[in-house]
């Protein structure tokens, strides 16, 4: 089983990592992929109002296209640590023991815009990119990403989604992979962006706090219930919800 993520708009600066080594995340088959969007990323960096005006930026925000200018040569840390925000302040995952921490290095990918889907303990540096962006000599980052990220992902024998949609138009699964898609739904109705991403976060963190041993969805229904969290199938073919009570 693999677990897919969404990355986070905000991230963790600095890092005592070697550089990137676009050659050695997961997934290798996107490294020509990930060398286009990274050297599109830097050269837009040069011009700091394109790169304003690209990237959506406000004048606070210009200390980012720093980060983009030193994609190949900036430090680096984990993904999963690199990325803050609900989701992954609910997972917590820097003050996770070793075993656990490897668990989500074996079953995760955190989808980002830069590199695609990279292992949950892959090293990345701090960038700026969001999925909807459009890097100037490069198609929109869904046509570039899509058909590259679909075949990658058809490696894999279970795929459990987590993703924004916004970032599965970077990925869609392919159909040929057994897959479920997760929204979170509260006891009353569909969740607020902000229990959204803190319940994915919490069942992340169960998961790789308790390491279930079962490959199938009904053992991953049973694990769901003895450790108290509430997973059911939706109406939807493809889609489960996790319930949160409120």
């Amino acid at each position: 089983m693999k677990i897919l993520l969404p990355p986070s708009e905000t991230k963790r600066t600095g890092g005592t990592g070697a550089p990137i080594d676009l050659a050695n995340l997961a997934l290798p088959s996107l490294h020509a992929a990930r060398e286009q969007v990274v050297s599109a990323l830097i050269e837009l960096s040069g011009d700091v109002a394109e790169s304003q005006r690209v990237l959506k930026l406000s004048d606070r925000q210009l200390a980012d296209i720093d980060d983009n200018r030193m994609l190949r040569t900036a430090p680096t840390m984990p993904a999963v640590d690199r990325y803050t925000g609900v989701l992954y302040d609910a997972l917590d995952a820097p003050n996770l023991d070793r075993a656990a921490r490897r668990w989500l290095g074996a079953h995760v990918l955190i989808h980002s815009a830069p590199f695609g889907p990279v292992g949950a303990l892959d090293s990345i540096p701090a960038y700026r990119l969001a999925a909807g962006a459009a890097l100037p000599g490069l198609q929109p980052l869904r046509r570039h990403w899509a058909e590259s990220t679909t075949a990658a992902l058809a490696e894999n024998d279970f795929l459990l989604d987590l993703r924004s949609e916004a970032y599965v138009a970077l990925g869609p699964v392919p159909a040929s992979v057994r897959s479920a898609y997760v929204r979170v739904v509260t006891d009353t109705g569909r969740a607020l962006n902000h229990f959204n991403k803190k319940a994915k976060g919490e069942f992340l963190r169960a998961l790789a706090t308790t390491r279930p041993r079962g490959r199938s969805a009904d053992s991953l229904f049973e694990w769901a219930e003895r450790t108290g969290l509430h997973l059911q199938k939706a109406p939807i073919q493809g889609e489960w919800e996790l319930v949160v009570r409120t």
